[in-house]
């Protein structure tokens, strides 16, 4: 398909068609991000035990916050490339594309030293054992160097999607996913090196993945390249990139932070070490599970983002609605079976993560409580990702941090002291709720808005 046709279609083709189009390769390459995390955990549950898993929980502080600079400059850069592209501005384009990939390297030295500097110290503040520390040291002293491939492989693979290469963005998701399923398999058990083996599964394969999706930039057939006289850091780029991107990149640093949370909270109010360290497993795998959901619902939200960035931009206003409603109603539905199966079948979910009856039956528990208001997490990130499309910078972003800033922390220092390890999953609960009603609220204002001004 030539840059003609693909501008036609975003222009004309019907919106149920455009978003399958594009939503089906972004809910393969998001389901395949999480699918990188959750099969690294069961094979280590699996294959090593329940306190590698709570180990590599450990970890999430630690990665979260080196992945919020891929997303401050992936999220941005996509989102800002989609409207350019929309404006019919390729030039424009191609500077973001070319002060993205400077920021990307800038960020990733500026964040990887200290991290491996830090390494220990931050470990045992975030809630470490004698039983989970190597573990999560072994992992984190392969990944977090390997962190520079994870971010050069997702941030620019959402760059190519937006700028209306789908189906090559879902092949090399796949291609990563695959071989990182591969390597694992071989790396733990075949070579016995445990979850070592898991974190040289990952990096090797997003090194992979990152080539692949650096080279379509260097191709002649993609409508955005990489060209020398771009490959700078210019202030308009930048700060294009930086308004757009800064939601997604607050909304992982306050992961880190809530992460962090979470470990503390179940060493405050478990009743030994040992059953902290299960609950801290616990959380690893039920974490794994709300991945998967809330990756299926972001591929969709990301399938829609070129199609309003781009009628946006060219002031189509009716297909910028009409896709959006369409995106909300999927995203709830599927919240709403999340909620159905963790409540249904919690004792076979857990299963799949690990053999330790203990970790079962702490997991089983709490699985049947964490995820209840799940349809409402789907309503909040579409209309996150409908606000970034637009590039409404700070309602994005306002909602965006809502969950964790505005509802899940503030519950997290209350209801644990009142419910035990049960009132973490509360406040977890009851924070989906109240975001995903702020959503309702943001979209509302802005459908009247379209209105008021006869859009």
């Amino acid at each position: 398909m030539d840059r003609d046709e693909r501008i036609y279609k975003l222009e004309h083709e019907s919106i149920g068609a455009l978003l399958l189009h594009y939503g089906v390769p972004a809910v393969v390459g998001t389901m395949v991000t999480a699918l990188y995390n959750i099969v690294d955990r069961i094979f280590i549950g699996q294959g090593v035990g329940e306190y590698a898993i709570a180990g590599l929980t450990l970890t999430f502080p630690i990665l979260i916050f080196l992945q919020a600079f891929g997303m401050l400059v992936g999220a941005g850069t996509a989102a800002r490339v989609s409207i350019l592209l929309g404006q019919k501005d390729i030039v424009g384009a191609e500077r973001v594309l070319g002060t993205a990939i400077v920021l990307t390297l800038i960020t990733q030295a500026m964040t990887i030293i200290p991290s491996l500097i830090w390494m220990r110290p931050l470990l045992e503040a975030f809630g470490g054992s004698e039983r989970t520390i190597p573990y999560a040291m072994d992992y984190l002293s392969i990944t977090i160097p390997g962190n520079i491939f994870a971010t050069l492989c997702f941030s620019y693979n959402a760059v190519m999607r937006a700028s209306g290469y789908p189906r090559k963005a879902m092949y090399t998701m796949i291609l990563g996913a695959v071989l990182n399923t591969l390597l694992d398999a071989l790396f733990i058990y075949g070579f016995g090196w445990g979850i070592a083996g898991a974190a040289w599964a990952t990096v090797v394969a997003m090194l992979i993945s990152a080539i692949y999706v650096l080279s379509h930039f260097f191709s002649a057939d993609s409508i955005i390249r990489f060209r020398r006289e771009h490959l700078r850091v210019s202030w308009g780029p930048m700060w294009a990139i930086a308004s757009i991107g800064l939601s997604p990149f607050a909304v992982q640093l306050l992961g880190s932070l809530v992460s962090m949370l979470f470990n503390k909270s179940f060493i405050a109010v478990s009743p030994t070490p040992e059953a902290a360290d299960i609950a801290i497993g616990s959380y690893g795998i039920i974490v794994s599970i709300a991945m998967l959901g809330v990756m299926l619902m972001l591929g969709i939200a990301q399938g829609m983002q070129p199609i309003v960035g781009y009628n946006y931009g060219a002031r189509l206003y009716g297909r910028v609605q009409q896709a959006f409603w369409r995106c909300a109603w999927v995203n709830i539905a599927i919240g709403l079976l999340v909620t159905v199966f963790s409540v249904w079948m919690p004792d076979f979910i857990s299963s799949i993560f690990t053999q330790s009856p203990l970790l079962i039956a702490e997991t089983s528990r709490s699985l049947s409580i964490a995820l209840v208001g799940f349809a409402f997490v789907g309503f909040q990130i579409t209309a996150t990702q409908f606000l970034q499309s637009l590039g409404i910078a700070r309602r994005a972003f306002l909602l965006s941090i809502s969950r964790q800033s505005l509802f899940f922390i503030p519950l997290l220092l209350i209801l644990p002291y009142q419910y035990g390890v049960d009132g973490v999953w509360y406040s977890g609960v009851l924070a989906d709720i109240l975001s995903g009603l702020l959503g309702i609220g943001l979209i509302i204002w802005q459908m009247r808005q379209f209105r008021v001004e006869g859009l």
